[in-house]
């Protein structure tokens, strides 16, 4: 495949017949993903992919095919996903980006929502060009479960050591083999390496209340500064968030770090135990992953 340099996102088949000439677009785009498998589209499955491509598909006139971001699993929201399609380049004319918006969410909002979309760069690619994403995930720790809450979060009613999983996630900093965090990919082997590159890893409090507060079933941030985030928050108890930002990820890393840094926090595991764990490639040592309704994309970086 061809991509000349005026063309503005236009790609042109092997031959460059520009009869065959298409131009892409991307998107910006959010979700719900309650209810869905998925993002990937999967024959006779309600999937993020699947219905934002069909949305599309009656805008554009044509059959259309979603490269996204990130996969993200059943369960899984996104509030910044990027995704990638091309079109033919007399379709692509006719397309307006505020009514392809509007054409969009409409049909398909408000679980899922396209927050933006423009004829991409030259060379742009949804998956390839990105250089880093960041995800959230967010616990209530809590005594009693907050229904309020319960689409976007993980209830841990026991009392968490908030300090020892902020000691544990700092060991995630770097370049590692992540095959101890990551379902292997299919066609590889349990010796093969998953080597990703983690630039940021953390956790807050995101309840805005003072540091040293305490409630039964919670953790204390004694000597640390609280976050003060959205009003978001369960009426008793804590709402916590782990961040974290890598060059890319592996299928089910990041509920399965959640997992473990949850399990240090309920006295489980040393905090020591991370790097261990890390340095030990095996599945078997971490803990068991996290529940996808907490797990958010929030951005991509490119």
């Amino acid at each position: 495949m061809s991509t000349p340099p005026d063309t503005g996102g236009r790609t042109t088949v092997e031959g460059d017949d520009p009869r065959q000439a298409t131009v892409r677009w991307r998107l910006r785009v959010a979700y719900d993903g309650t209810g869905y498998h998925g993002f990937a589209a999967q024959e006779g499955l309600s999937t993020v992919a699947g219905t934002l491509a069909a949305a599309l598909s009656r805008v554009a006139r044509t059959p259309i095919t979603l490269t996204c971001a990130g996969r993200t699993d059943a369960g899984v929201h996104a509030l910044d996903q990027m995704v990638h399609f091309d079109v033919p380049t007399s379709l692509s004319a006719a397309l307006d980006p505020a009514a392809l918006l509007k054409s969009c969410n409409s049909q398909i909002g408000p679980s899922i929502v396209v927050r933006s979309a423009e004829i991409a760069p030259d060379g742009f690619d949804a998956r390839h060009s990105a250089t880093a994403r960041r995800y959230r995930y967010l616990v209530v720790n809590a005594p009693v479960a907050d229904p309020l809450l319960a689409r976007l979060t993980w209830h841990v009613p026991d009392a968490l050591d908030l300090r020892a999983m902020m000691t544990a996630a700092d060991a995630l900093l770097g370049e590692h083999d992540f095959r101890a965090f990551c379902r292997r990919v299919p066609g590889t082997t349990a010796e093969d390496p998953i080597p990703r590159r983690v630039v940021d890893a953390r956790w807050t409090r995101l309840d805005g209340r003072p540091t040293g507060a305490r409630t039964a079933g919670t953790s204390d941030l004694e000597g640390r500064s609280a976050s003060t985030g959205p009003s978001l928050a369960p009426v008793v108890g804590d709402l916590l968030a782990f961040e974290i930002e890598a060059n890319a990820f592996c299928h089910q890393m990041v509920r399965s770090l959640v997992g473990t840094l949850v399990e240090v926090g309920r006295g489980r595991k040393r905090p020591s135990d991370m790097l261990h764990i890390l340095r030990s490639a095996d599945r078997a040592q971490a803990g068991q992953p996290a529940p996808p309704q907490g797990l958010t994309l929030m951005a991509v970086r490119y």
